[in-house]
């Protein structure tokens, strides 16, 4: 019988709880006071479920409590019902209209209001893919924005690794993000440049979390041809439980020493 008070929507049983503790409905009750609370379609089968409630000792706070647990499973399941949208870069296919790597991505940064986290991406004609973020940076001083890259060490090169993140950050600051603005915090991997070849590694995932809501995985890297040219394809989640996770994840790993920050 439970399972029909289970069928009630959401405004029905908040209708049929308030009429249970405004001694609206009596027990047993019947189908005159239950059609004036729900929706005519399931008031026979409400009232049966009810009495049959009532019979075995139910009384009107019982079935409130009933009511509300019902309430609180289904908005909790609500709560971790995950978003999730299709993002592609390059061309559409024929009846298929997806959303664009490069317009997803600026109004994930345009629109962020605490963090943002970037993980791993390659990032070319960054100037032009960091303009909404840099903005939203000026606009609000408080975002915390955060980047974790991958410095790789070209094949042959012996240069000190000190050299080679210099190197890095420069291109960073003078080709890689808009002229003029605030600079996220960046850290990288100290063993993608290690001096000692066999400890060496790659930061290969890539990831953007924004506000610990929305999560943004793809293979397109911020470059102008991975944001619109390639054939890419990505997911935006908007899901708080897995983008607190995968904050956390880069976060505690920083927290252990695994990365270095140089800017």
């Amino acid at each position: 019988m439970f399972n029909d008070l289970v069928l009630l929507r959401d405004s029905d049983l908040k209708s049929l709880i308030d009429g249970l503790e405004a001694r609206r409905v009596t027990l047993p009750t019947n189908s005159l006071q239950i059609s004036r609370l729900i929706s005519t379609g399931l008031v026979d089968r409400v009232v049966d479920a009810i009495n049959s409630q009532h019979s075995l000792g139910f009384k009107s706070e019982h079935l409130v409590a009933t009511l509300e647990l019902i309430r609180a499973d289904r908005n909790h399941r609500k709560s971790r019902e995950v978003e999730l949208e299709l993002v592609t870069s390059g061309p559409e296919a024929a009846g298929i209209t997806n959303r664009e790597t490069a317009v997803v991505v600026r109004e994930m940064f345009a629109h962020a209001r605490e963090s943002v986290l970037v993980v791993g991406y390659a990032v070319f004609q960054g100037q032009q893919v960091f303009e909404a973020l840099a903005n939203r940076m000026e606009s609000n001083p408080d975002l915390d924005v955060r980047f974790f890259l991958n410095i790789a060490r070209p094949d042959r090169d012996r240069n000190k690794s000190d050299i080679l993140v210099s190197r890095f950050i420069q291109r960073f600051k003078s080709k890689k993000w808009p002229s003029g603005c605030c600079l996220p915090e960046i850290y990288f991997d100290p063993r993608s440049v290690a001096d000692d070849a066999p400890v060496r590694s790659s930061l290969h995932a890539k990831c953007v979390v924004v506000d610990r809501e929305q999560v943004f995985v793809s293979s397109a890297n911020f470059t102008e041809a991975g944001q619109q040219r390639n054939i890419e394809v990505g997911l935006r989640i908007e899901q708080h439980a897995l983008a607190e996770k995968l904050t956390m994840h880069f976060e505690r790993m920083r927290d252990a020493g695994l990365f270095q920050r140089d800017c």
